[in-house]
């Protein structure tokens, strides 16, 4: 919930954006020589540079600078360049756990000469290799030569050498023109996925909303993927600049420039090839994405503004007399006293009817989350506050915790690198859960968010906030700070879009953290420390596995935490631009993500509202969350949104074991839930920029209208089969790949799943409890028509309340699936790991739905587990013909299909089993 972005919106409309990528580059300084270099007990090399020509552009050179390259793993290659004779700021090493380098050295110059013909460093998939004057290296693929990244710089160059100050750093690199790139967020990007040559891509994370193009929103992931198409062949890699300090990157589409004001250059190169296998190396080097508990695949439903609790306890009846899912209740900060964390208002939400409201969701398997901001009121009869200044918590500036304004009014802000401060703050959401048993925990406003500017006192004389007006309007009396070279920087990034002051709208970036850590340095930190702090404390409660939404995040914070793309508009723009972002955090390493639903701010059109849960359905994380300032818009308020809604969430909950499978491969390799359709498709180029579909695992695709006034949909079809997931008759197949004009009437959305795949579902419900109670069914698809074919899927099942998502535990378990059709001959068959689980359970199998056979057959001999299946048995078994749309050229033949359906099954999930039957020709 944040609205103090509005006043960065007018600011935009009064003095007009600049756009710094835009603006010509200027080369400085001459670069670096390599001046020795060695090889270190660990394997990797130690060398050092020694600046070429002083210059004072952005403050003098760093004259000295080490240098630290190790292939940390096999796919893995570290570059490392800090100042050589005294330490710097860096990621804190206990936030994001790696290896730390070797130690600075005090001499210069005393190991072996370097040569001075290039020199090559090999690993098992990269090969480093470096020039010594001006120095420069670069980054090649080992099996094919393939440069991925050099930072050389050649006179034609847009782009200078190495340029190392202490507040301003400068590295390039050369790109070729058909280099198609993903990543450096969190930004809405209005022309897709693919980044843009000359957007801008500002890297600091503020309160400034989703509905700001290309400008530096609430994340920093200083992160891009490259995909290349080399004769046919795709390749794709990864570059890594681990560094919280602000950042301008250029992309002028043939070159990449870094300009960042402080800390070190900590370079990590993942080689890929493939996009899973990419984010597969880069999650396990920032943290597996968190495990998730069942119940937050179902729909949530939020609004700031449910003003007391029978006004919550009408919209959980309201979704459930218009048969629409619900599985989450959230409260935005009404349920506070005052805007005060961890507090109830005695009036509205008083805790005796809470907590009986909660004992009645609780008993049915529903769940309940509250919003927490960082910000703590400062308040001498507040706990809270009290507790806080007793251990010394709190951001200092000058001495002094340092004063800001959020909802509360006057607030501190804890210090989350203040090991104190984790310890404190682990207690308040234990004496908090104590007083009101929420499922999990919603972190806003932790970029962190301001909404005065610099050094603030109360006012003496009159109330703050006056309780009259909008809360974001900053009462305390402020004072602009600009004496430091932290408040004011040489360099001036594109803060905020508009090149806005670093402390504007947030904590001064002269202020200081334990140990005297600036929030220059750590500012982007600020939400990720916090959600590890919340994750931390969460674990220890109940010994659940916890559930954080945040809504700042850095490399990392998907190992603790989900994300909501944060404040965005009701237009059909949004909507569009919600697909890019939430495809871009699967690549960051948190596939939980979604968007506000409907859109969080103005009022969303009927039509529009439609259209967006047709999309926010397959949202990995589904919320509807709105503005106090608008109306209400629950999926119910319009009978044709709530049929839209049963429709698409009806889908979904059939889904959940499939969504929930996909949860414990994003935790156990990093896949993202959500993916760009080449991910699956990496050599069809022509998915390389698609940015209005996407696949949910590797084979189910989502085609929504994202247009007003549309009732079709032109979608892009990579080669293959693919199956109508809503009509499982209606059948798309293709040699090359190609668009289709789909029909789309208001309360349908297509949904298709791919061949070769076996997807389990269940019967749905409007509870996720319930729906995980039900009968499976698998779907299993073959290429239209093909006489020799195979099918695969999986499954994983577990006690979703256990903190670790593991097998072996004994409450857990994990089910390969098996198809093939071979000699007129269908089998189906299951491998179970860990059975205990699913047999207790009692789940089975009902149903079996085979699509794509050949249309010249009809099953016969059906067999179960080897025994014949006969006349008496409750199984049946049907056919129905299927509908091709196929590419055919000239003189082809057009593919006749048959879809069989195996109903009556008893099969148990936790059990191996095996069903076959032949396909001979029609009588």
């Amino acid at each position: 919930m944040s609205l103090s972005s509005l006043l960065l919106v007018f600011l935009l409309c009064t003095v007009g954006v600049v756009n710094s990528a835009s603006t010509p580059q200027t080369k400085i300084g001459n670069g670096y020589r390599l001046i020795s270099i060695e090889e270190s007990p660990d394997g990797g090399l130690v060398g050092h540079l020694l600046v070429n020509q002083n210059n004072k552009i952005y403050g003098p050179d760093i004259a000295h600078l080490q240098l630290f390259v190790k292939h940390e793993t096999p796919d893995r290659l570290r570059v490392y360049i800090t100042d050589a004779d005294k330490p710097r700021w860096e990621v804190p090493y206990n936030l994001l756990p790696r290896e730390k380098p070797p130690a600075l050295k005090q001499t210069i110059g005393r190991s072996r000469k370097s040569p001075i013909t290039v020199t090559e460093y090999s690993g098992s998939e990269l090969i480093f290799s470096y020039t010594t004057d001006p120095f420069g290296f670069a980054v090649r693929r080992k099996s094919n030569g393939q440069t991925l990244f050099n930072s050389s710089s050649d006179k034609s160059d847009p782009f200078g050498n190495l340029v190392f100050k202490d507040q301003y750093l400068e590295i390039s690199t050369k790109l070729p023109k058909d280099a198609s790139l993903y990543g450096l967020g969190e930004n809405t990007q209005p022309h897709g996925i693919k980044l843009y040559p000359n957007d801008p891509y500002t890297l600091f994370t503020t309160d400034k909303s989703a509905i700001n193009l290309n400008a530096d929103l609430y994340g920093s992931h200083p992160v891009y993927m490259d995909l290349r198409n080399v004769g046919g062949k795709p390749y794709s890699h990864a570059v890594l600049l681990l560094n919280s300090n602000g950042m301008d990157v250029f992309y002028k589409g043939t070159s990449l420039t870094y300009k960042v004001i402080g800390g070190v250059f900590d370079f990590y190169f993942f080689p890929g090839p493939t996009p899973l296998g990419l984010v597969d190396q880069y999650t396990s080097f920032i943290g597996r994405p968190a495990p998730m508990p069942y119940w937050s695949l179902g729909f949530h439903q939020c609004r700031w503004g449910y003003r007391n609790l029978s006004v919550v306890e009408d919209v959980v009846e309201n979704y459930k007399k218009a048969q629409i899912p619900l599985d989450v209740i959230w409260n935005d900060d009404d349920h506070m006293d005052g805007h005060k964390d961890f507090t109830l208002n005695p009036n509205n939400y008083p805790r005796p009817k809470l907590l009986a409201f909660l004992d009645k969701i609780h008993s049915i398997g529903m769940k309940y989350i509250v919003l927490i901001d960082p910000g703590i009121a400062v308040n001498s009869s507040y706990g809270v506050y009290q507790r806080g200044i007793a251990d010394d918590v709190f951001i200092k500036y000058e001495g002094e915790p340092y004063l800001a304004q959020v909802w509360p009014g006057a607030v501190y802000f804890p210090d989350f690198l203040n090991p104190k401060t984790v310890s404190w703050w682990g207690d308040e959401i234990s004496r908090f859960h104590e007083l009101v048993p929420v499922d999990g925990l919603w972190i806003d406003m932790n970029e962190a968010s301001n909404f005065c500017l610099g050094k603030c006192k109360i006012p003496v004389g009159k109330q703050c906030p006056n309780g009259t007006g909008p809360g974001w309007v900053c009462c305390l009396d402020c004072k602009n700070i600009t004496k430091t070279r932290w408040d004011d920087p040489p360099y001036k990034i594109n803060a905020s879009g508009i090149q806005a002051p670093l402390g504007y709208n947030t904590i001064a970036t002269s202020a200081e953290h334990y140990n005297g850590v600036l929030e220059y340095d750590a500012h982007s930190l600020y939400g990720f420390s916090q959600t590890i702090a919340t994750h931390k404390a969460l674990q220890g409660l109940q010994g659940k596995r916890p559930f954080i939404l945040t809504r700042a995040t850095y490399v990392g914070s998907g190992q603790y935490a989900a994300h909501w793309t944060g404040d965005n508009q009701g237009t059909w723009e949004n909507l569009r631009y919600s697909i890019s972002t939430m495809l871009n955090f699967g690549i960051f390493g948190v596939p939980m993500v979604g968007s506000d639903i409907c859109g969080f701010y103005p009022q969303p059109t009927e039509e529009l509202c439609n259209r967006w849960i047709e999309v926010g359905a397959f949202y990995p994380f589904s919320r509807d969350h709105a503005n106090f300032y608008s109306p209400r818009q629950e999926l119910y308020q319009w009978e044709s949104v709530a049929q839209s809604a049963r429709n698409a969430l009806g889908m979904r909950y059939k889904l959940l074991p499939y969504l929930y499978t996909l949860t414990y491969e994003a935790h156990v390799s990093g896949a993202p839930i959500a993916r760009p359709i080449f991910f699956s498709f990496p050599s069809y180029t022509e998915s390389y920029g698609l940015s209005t579909q996407f696949l949910l695992g590797s084979s189910l695709m989502v085609s929504p209208v994202l247009e007003q006034g549309k009732s079709e949909v032109k979608a892009l079809f990579p080669p293959g089969t693919w199956y109508s997931l809503f009509d499982m008759t209606q059948t798309i197949t293709s040699k090359g790949g190609f668009y289709v004009t789909l029909d789309a009437p208001l309360h349908v959305v297509n949904v298709h799943l791919y061949q070769n795949t076996i997807l389990p579902m269940q019967q749905g419900g409007l509870l996720s409890k319930e729906a995980r109670k039900t009968p499976f069914s698998l779907i299993v698809t073959f290429p239209a028509g093909v006489s020799d074919g195979e099918a695969k899927g999986n499954l994983f099942l577990d006690d979703d309340e256990l903190p670790e998502m593991k097998l072996g535990n004994g409450y857990s378990t994990y089910i390969d699936f098996y198809a093939t059709v071979a000699k007129g001959k269908v089998k189906v068959w299951s491998g179970v790991q860990e059975s205990k689980f699913a047999l207790d359970k009692g789940l089975y199998i009902e149903k079996i739905t085979v699509l794509g056979l050949d249309g010249s057959g009809k099953p016969s001999a059906l067999e179960v587990d080897g025994t014949p299946v006969t006349g008496a048995s409750n199984i049946e078994v049907s056919t129905t013909e299927q509908n091709v749309l196929e590419e055919v050229e000239d003189g082809g033949n057009k593919v006749k299909t048959l879809m069989v359906e195996i109903k009556g099954l008893s099969l148990a999930v936790g059990k191996n089993f095996a069903i076959s039957w032949n396909m001979g020709l029609k009588g």
